[in-house]
């Protein structure tokens, strides 16, 4: 009976061991499991950007550098497109973060749909992403690749209640451009994509030795712009607006030029972009509206008191979207004491597009101060007639580059016919703009311009030679 108790007992036991066991597994299994999502949690936190879901840059360097390897045991080529979207801080700065994420996003998935799957896409961070296109035959084939990207992101992005526009540029290493490791090859991607910026943007520019001393030189010259403001480098020269009507100096556009202390005068072509880029554009400009309306108030108060000039400023994409650029202004002609209805400012088209609904908001702010506006560089953005017809601005300005050609190209004459048409049209005057012969001169007359700029009349001029000229009373 004994014996037979002792084996009931063992056997509970046993049974009691099993099911302790089985447990044990049981929990074993449980926390692997949590263990292996903790970890794809991690990596996918360590290798992914949280936003897109895209591969990160740690992501891509591995892979290049897998890309690099194996193009040396299969003599396979590959290329690195490096893509940073223009002027996205505008974007952000005016509609919000909210919106600037949904943008990339949108960008993420718009890039996505473009390539092959063995083609790599991440982000590298902030508004920039690198491609890495594996394996590709030729450069012809690498860059058209770069076009599709470059005309699939120039189509409009509808966000929210935003209509947005955008481009990008890009920077291109090819797989034989010297680079042995994953590092510099995204360096000389990067490298070239900081050529594109500086011409232009929207474009592609692909990476060659020679840009590294042109880049290390740029770098030069942006560390002196930062230092051109405080040491007063800054000065303005003034170019005449005649009237068509009756043949006499009425406005003067300030533009600003900058004499380095070791490199001479340097072209605004080259500085401006930098200025943009950089961020110091603002305080750039601020400068330039100060010292501008300063200088017309010294002009009316010495020289001039009798004779009604007006001045023009150009005001960047930065620019308008600060929102203390209304206070600003504000003091300014509050400290010259300079009536609002002689200063002009000058919006690219180009920028009024890139976030038309703020644009209006300031520029109707604008307007009820008396301040006069302008759309620059008329003709050569993509305006939407829908909201230049909403505009407060009262003037249109033809590019010169349209002006310039129109005594020998027929179809340019028609398009600066077309924009006189659309300027009365919506009740605004046109100032043509790089007037240079006579016979330019005649054709805009005859079309009916309301005014001219051009070298035809008078280079940028420092402000001593600008009263010297108005005060000789020319009339053309």
């Amino acid at each position: 009976m004994i014996r037979v108790q002792h084996q009931l007992a063992l056997r509970e036991a046993e049974t009691a061991l099993q099911c302790l066991n089985g447990q044990l597994e049981e929990r074993v299994r449980e926390r692997t499991q949590e263990l292996e999502i903790l970890n794809a949690r991690l990596t996918k936190m360590a290798l992914y950007d949280a936003l897109t879901e895209l591969p990160n840059r740690i992501f891509f360097i591995d892979s290049l550098a897998r890309a690099i390897a194996e193009s040396t045991d299969n003599a396979t080529s590959f290329a690195v497109l490096f893509l940073d979207c223009d002027r996205f801080k505008t974007i952000n700065d005016s509609l919000g973060y909210g919106v600037g994420d949904e943008l990339l996003k949108a960008v993420a998935d718009r890039l996505q749909s473009l390539l092959r799957p063995t083609d790599l896409l991440a982000r590298i961070g902030g508004d920039e992403f690198a491609i890495l296109l594996t394996p590709m035959s030729t450069a012809s084939t690498i860059t058209q690749s770069a076009n599709q990207i470059l005309d699939a992101l120039s189509t409009r992005f509808q966000l929210e209640n935003y209509e947005i526009f955008i481009s990008v540029s890009i920077g291109i290493a090819l797989s034989n451009s010297q680079s042995n490791s994953a590092e510099q090859m995204l360096r000389n991607a990067d490298t070239a994509l900081y050529r594109a910026k500086t011409q232009g943007k929207a474009q592609y520019q692909v990476f060659d030795e020679s840009m590294q001393a042109s880049v290390l030189q740029l770098l030069h010259l942006e560390t002196d712009l930062r230092k051109a403001l405080q040491q007063e480098e800054f000065f303005l020269h003034y170019q005449p607006i005649i009237s068509l009507a009756t043949g006499r100096i009425v406005g003067l556009e300030a533009l600003i030029r900058w004499q380095h202390p070791h490199r001479g005068c340097i072209s605004p072509a080259l500085f401006i972009p930098i200025a943009e880029e950089t961020g110091l554009i603002g305080r750039i400009g601020e400068w330039v509206l100060e010292e501008a309306c300063q200088q017309l108030r010294t002009w009316q108060q010495q020289v001039l008191q009798d004779y009604p000039l007006f001045v023009s400023v150009n005001v960047s994409a930065r620019q308008l979207v600060q929102p203390h650029l209304i206070d600003h202004i504000d003091r300014v002609l509050q400290e010259t004491q300079l009536n609002p209805g002689y200063l002009k400012l000058e919006i690219t088209e180009s920028v009024i597009m890139e976030n038309p609904q703020l644009t209006a908001i300031t520029l109707e702010k604008l307007q009820k101060r008396s301040i006069q506006l302008s759309v620059d560089d008329f003709g050569t953005g993509y305006s939407s007639l829908s909201y230049l017809h909403r505009l407060p601005a009262q003037t249109l300005k033809v590019d010169g580059s349209f002006v310039q050609s129109i005594d020998v190209d027929g179809e340019r004459l028609e398009l600066v016919q077309a924009i006189v048409g659309l300027a009365w049209n919506l009740g605004m005057e046109v100032v043509a703009e790089g007037v240079e012969t006579t016979k330019q001169f005649a054709q805009i007359k005859a079309l009916k311009c309301d005014y001219a700029q051009g070298y035809l009349f008078s280079k940028p001029l420092p402000a001593e030679a600008i009263a010297q000229l108005i005060a000789q009373s020319p009339q053309w």
